[in-house]
């Protein structure tokens, strides 16, 4: 299953990195773990993020997680943690996207000075709650996933048509909307294209 379980965004100091803002999405923890499974996660992220050089990307291995970094020049980083399925090009997406959406609301003076309680910014949740999908939060996936549906519904139209005992050759043959060079066109490039029979 699909699962992004932390979102936080970091400034990286010179020693260390402070965390300005972070949602985590706990719930398939029992309740007695959850603030266990919270400090790990805020402790990964600091830690993997005091290690990532400035203008870089990391994807990270921990356990059963994949913890995604991206430290910008400007040394503002993003971090999501998720299980081993959620793809990593959606994941670094939504990071960048998350960053420059956060650079954009929160003004670059306080970042340094910020932590979670002086920093403003309560669409981070939403982000969590819209990326569990991958597919819905992803263009590209969403578009892949389209066209391999009509892929199958084409295939399986064509398959419809073949096992009600028609056959494209008798349909083309009893079609009256095509011109006689249609016809031998057709002809033709079937006898050239025999390896493409349905």
């Amino acid at each position: 299953m699909v699962k992004v379980y932390g979102l936080v965004v970091l400034y990286k100091g010179v020693t260390s990195a402070t965390i300005l803002k972070a949602a985590y999405d706990l719930q398939s923890f029992s309740f007695f773990q959850r603030s266990s499974v919270q400090e790990f996660m805020t402790f990964v992220s600091k830690t993997i993020v005091e290690r990532t050089h400035q203008a870089s990307r990391q994807s990270v291995k921990e356990g059963e997680y994949m913890v995604q970094v991206y430290v910008r020049a400007d040394n503002l980083a993003g971090v999501l943690i998720s299980d081993h399925e959620y793809p990593n090009r959606v994941a670094h997406t939504l990071i960048t996207k998350l960053l420059d959406d956060f650079s954009a609301k929160v003004p670059v003076a306080i970042w340094q000075t910020g932590d979670e309680t002086t920093i403003d910014f309560p669409v981070l949740p939403q982000y969590l709650a819209k990326y569990q999908n991958p597919k819905e939060a992803d263009a590209l996936t969403k578009i892949q996933n389209d066209l391999d549906e009509t892929k199958i519904i084409l295939h399986d139209t064509i398959k419809a048509v073949l096992e009600r005992g028609e056959k494209l050759d008798d349909l083309v043959e009893k079609s009256n909307s095509l011109s006689m060079h249609s016809k031998a066109f057709y002809k033709t490039a079937r006898k050239t294209n025999s390896c493409c029979n349905f």
